[in-house]
């Protein structure tokens, strides 16, 4: 007879309460996702009550104020502040997006914090992304010109430059591919939505002189097919962009090639 049993790890069990001001009337609870890879124990939620007059607006300033004043061992990446790094992505309310990005009083009395769903935890809200990069250094991300243009400027017009925009702006912070369910149950083998995105970007770069090698690269069944444009990517993502759409243009191209 079969057995099934979750995997271990998978339970979460109910964490510690932080409060720091009973009295307050602007208290908002935040429910953080809690966990570390090397202390045998199993995850938990903790829950922090926190005063929203005491920091700063966007969500990262309420993990920064409970990192400083309530719990010193949470732990989260962070940099840039102003969602051009991509550090602070996680899952915010059941939605991917950027900490720096979203404003605290855009949520509900009750926030839930999670690292990005599918993703190998390191520690609380960190996950891990080394595959995630590995794929992205695969489709070669650095522009590729003629042998005879090296080392001299390559220009480009003002209509070729213009088919970047919607493209570049990308901060690799994987929020839509770890929103997508074929990455999910694919992520060795299905490139996902953010570096189809930048392998799309450096395809319609006029200055990139291998655009049919990039596009025979990505022809595979799971490397690109496992899209089935469902459009999470496109919804979640923090910086506006449509993946779904640019997955789309290089299917094209797969036919046109």
């Amino acid at each position: 007879m079969v057995e099934f049993a979750l995997p271990q790890n998978s339970k979460i069990i109910e964490g510690k309460t932080f409060k720091k001001n009973k009295s307050s009337k602007n208290l908002k609870l935040i429910e953080i996702y809690r966990w570390e890879r090397d202390s045998g124990k199993k995850p938990r939620i903790d829950k922090f009550y926190i005063n929203t007059n005491d920091c700063g607006p966007m969500m990262l300033d309420a993990l920064i104020y409970i990192k400083n004043e309530l719990d010193p061992s949470l732990t989260f990446r962070r940099s840039c502040r102003e969602g051009i790094c991509g550090s602070c992505s996680m899952n915010i309310n059941g939605t991917n997006s950027l900490a720096c990005l979203e404003p605290l009083e855009k949520n509900t009395k009750t926030v839930k914090i999670f690292p990005l769903p599918h993703m190998k935890v390191i520690k609380d809200l960190v996950p891990d992304l080394n595959e995630f990069f590995e794929q992205y250094k695969s489709i070669k991300p650095w522009l590729r010109p003629k042998s005879k243009s090296i080392g001299k400027e390559t220009l480009q017009s003002p209509e070729d430059r213009k088919k970047l925009d919607g493209l570049y702006e990308c901060v690799l912070c994987a929020c839509c591919s770890t929103s997508c369910p074929s990455y999910w149950w694919n992520g060795d083998k299905f490139l996902g939505p953010a570096i189809l995105l930048q392998a799309y970007r450096f395809i319609v770069d006029s200055r990139d002189k291998d655009k049919k090698e990039r596009i025979e690269m990505l022809n595979d069944a799971f490397k690109l097919y496992r899209c089935h444009t469902i459009m999470n990517c496109t919804k979640t993502c923090p910086k506006g962009l449509n993946p779904a759409k640019a997955i789309g243009a290089i299917k094209k191209l797969q036919l046109e090639n």
